[in-house]
């Protein structure tokens, strides 16, 4: 069955390259194309599952990381093609460009939502007093968190189980109706406890997309406590506003 997912949740390749490099802790001009390319492609692969409709937009932008990984191991002193430097440094560029339009865009939604929690000014002669301490939260985890998760989870079962094509057309609303009755008995529940090891692909693929559709309907927030652990789900509390990274991306006008 072949499919297609329209979701604006994925901002564009730019939007992911700025999200490695960051979480690489590194500076935009000081890229590490291997580490990153090889991350990217890892990104790449749970997209190609989606079958989104700007897949190709990702697939470009890999082909110009792996275009210069190679060149730069394999350097040819006898190549007239533009050098490797000036492809980098076009990379960089355009990194710098789109970060620029992404924090102001950031800021002006800040400052849009900081603007709706205003109130009047309440009477405090009836102060109940001190409000309890507030209950910690993980750090938020934003959409390229989540597809991180889905590429270990695939990783996992390509090792363990030889590919097989079953099918599978479960709809994605009674996988949303499972995930919300895991919510409704506890507090939260752990990414990797909804997939089985010997799940049909196609399943696998249709429980990410319920999560994605939970997250982006405000029923469902991601948190995760360090890099590279356990994702959890929660359910959202009404009235609290969604996590960062999962809502429409500023126009990626520097592609």
């Amino acid at each position: 069955m072949e499919f297609k997912v329209a979701l604006d949740v994925f901002a564009g390749p730019l939007d992911l390259l700025l999200y490695l490099v960051k979480r690489h802790e590194v500076e935009i001009t000081e890229v590490p194309i291997s580490q990153i390319a090889e991350d990217f492609l890892g990104h790449l692969e749970v997209l190609e599952a989606l079958a989104i409709e700007q897949v190709g937009e990702f697939v470009e932008l890999a082909s110009v990381l792996l275009e210069i990984k190679a060149r730069a191991l394999v350097p040819r002193p006898e190549e007239t093609e533009e050098p490797v430097e000036e492809v980098r440094e076009d990379l960089v560029r355009r990194l710098l460009e789109y970060k620029q339009y992404r924090d102001a865009a950031v800021l002006l939604e800040d400052r849009a939502r900081r603007q709706e929690q205003r109130f009047p000014r309440l009477d405090t002669s009836d102060d109940p007093g001190p409000s309890p301490p507030r209950e910690v939260a993980f750090a938020e985890a934003q959409v390229w968190d989540l597809v991180a998760a889905m590429s270990r989870v695939m990783k996992k079962r390509q090792a363990r189980v030889p590919r097989q094509i079953i099918h599978d057309d479960t709809p994605i609303e009674v996988h949303i109706e499972r995930i919300e009755g895991l919510l409704a008995e506890r507090p939260q529940v752990a990414f990797s406890e909804l997939f089985e090891d010997e799940m049909p692909r196609m399943r696998v693929v249709g429980i990410f997309l319920a999560i994605l559709e939970l997250v982006r309907r405000g029923r469902v927030t991601t948190r995760q406590e360090q890099l590279f652990e356990e994702l959890w789900l929660a359910p959202l509390k009404p009235g609290s506003p969604p996590p960062p990274g999962l809502h429409d991306p500023p126009p990626e006008g520097t592609t």
